[in-house]
């Protein structure tokens, strides 16, 4: 760091006994509200909050209206916006995708005719990034999990890629003490090869044509400018550069022909990370149009379908699929696309999960309730304030003293939280289990309010 930082390491060092900034960044999908906080330069929906609340128990981020974010990992917003057209449908890949902060970032900034396919290799981590998939609520994103020798399988299929990749965790020294602990110069080798392991994996799946955007949160150029280079002398590859605003502080770097984008803790305000973005050379193929193939996605019954399409905005714009009893659904121009990656990965996660059908019983399933294409006049609704909110969110029975046999969306701030099934009196609480606030509700509720429309 001394060789790199040069006079700038004492900076350095005091910056690393500071306490981290903390950020978030707005679903542009479920809220129109612009809180007063200080921007976060690089990213349209990014903010800096003056001192870090208690998060889980604001219901807002359970619903999915902002994702709590390191703003420096937002500088993605940056690469897709600057050498991607956006407006075209894409394929999209987020390979090393728990616990979801970027993947739900592209998912906001993707048209919706795009897919994106969200992988972790670790399935504990992978049911987390899905549920963060499910609050954000697009509906267009596919989330699997594979290892990244799995996407050799759909070669030449993605337009983007994301390879946040597992590292030796420098950058991240302030904020979490274990990182510190766990580092040496052998961990540094160990990943560099992972590294190495991963691209080498996932770029023949990469169009030619089209763009690799490769981070981590270390420093070390091993991990990072040398991985870079060693990608482009193995394969036909370039590194694309992007245009900086000196007010951001970000360090451009020049190393072995790599361009890339470092963050220091004392010039960015934000955490330690590295960027480069990656065009692969090659010109691009057309698909062959092959015979009519054997679909491995159902689609449901028309009188299923009937019985549901209703539930969302403009429902024909979907393809409905059935698995079992549930119904989900996705954007009708993805279904191809969206088949070949059921033929060849574990797919945890779909679109978005409708209902579940037994007979002529509908039960709506939470997946819908966080969609930001619910269609809201299909149910009765009823809010809740903040102490009912939170105990509906821990899964506690819950009272509004009404009466009635159907089921309710429960909103908070008029945003939707889930479902509950009146059965008289009482009321039945349908919120996920594996979802559920864990945390002890404090005597005093907190007055923290990122969002208030």
């Amino acid at each position: 760091m001394q060789r790199l930082l040069g006079s700038g390491y004492e900076s350095f060092l005091e910056a690393l006994q500071q306490t981290p900034p903390t950020s978030v960044r707005l679903n542009p999908g479920k809220t129109a509200a612009k809180p007063g906080l200080p921007k976060v330069p690089w990213a349209e929906q990014g903010y800096y909050l003056r001192e870090r609340p208690s998060f889980t128990l604001d219901p807002l981020l359970h619903a999915g209206t902002y994702y709590v974010q390191e703003a420096s990992s937002m500088f993605i917003e940056q690469a897709l916006k600057q050498v991607i057209d956006l407006e075209k449908p894409l394929h999209v890949l987020d390979l090393c995708g728990a616990p979801g902060g970027k993947s739900t970032h592209l998912a906001s900034l993707i048209s919706p005719d795009s897919l994106q396919v969200s992988n972790e290799v670790i399935k504990s981590r992978a049911y987390v990034l899905a549920e963060n998939v499910a609050k954000w609520g697009s509906g267009n994103v596919l989330v699997t999990n594979n290892d990244p020798r799995d996407f050799g399988r759909l070669k030449s299929f993605f337009d983007v890629m994301v390879v946040d990749a597992p590292c030796s965790g420098e950058g991240m020294f302030r904020k979490d003490l274990q990182a510190i602990g766990e580092w040496s110069e052998e961990n540094v080798n160990l990943c560099a090869q992972r590294q190495q392991r991963i691209l080498t994996d996932v770029w023949e799946a990469l169009k030619p044509g089209g763009v690799l955007i490769y981070s981590t949160c270390t420093w070390n150029e091993q991990e990072n400018e040398e991985n870079i280079a060693w990608l482009s002398e193995q394969e036909q590859a370039e590194t694309l550069k992007l245009i900086l605003r000196p007010e951001w502080g970000i360090t451009p770097t020049h190393l072995n022909g790599v361009e890339g984008y470092r963050f220091y803790p004392h010039l960015t305000q934000g955490e330690g990370f590295f960027m480069a973005v990656v065009r692969k050379g090659g010109i691009p193929e057309e698909e062959a149009i092959g015979k009519k193939k054997k679909y491995k996605l159902t689609l449901a019954g028309k009188k299923e379908q009937a019985l549901v399409e209703n539930w969302l905005q403009n429902p024909e714009q979907f393809v409905w699929l059935q698995h079992g009893e549930v119904i989900s659904a996705l954007p009708a121009p993805l279904f191809d696309a969206a088949d070949k990656v059921f033929q060849n990965l574990y797919v945890l996660f779909a679109g978005a999960e409708i209902a579940e059908v037994n007979g002529k019983k509908l039960k709506p399933l939470q997946g819908l309730a966080l969609s930001q294409h619910l269609n809201k006049a299909a149910f009765e609704t009823a809010d809740l304030n903040l102490e009912q909110a939170l105990r509906y969110l821990r899964k506690e029975d819950i009272s509004l003293g009404t009466n009635g046999s159907n089921w309710l969306l429960l909103q908070y701030k008029n945003i939707p939280l889930g479902w509950a099934k009146q059965v008289g009196n009482r009321m039945n609480n349908y919120y996920p289990k594996e979802w559920r606030i864990r945390m002890e509700l404090p005597q005093e509720l907190p007055s923290f309010t990122l969002l208030t429309a």
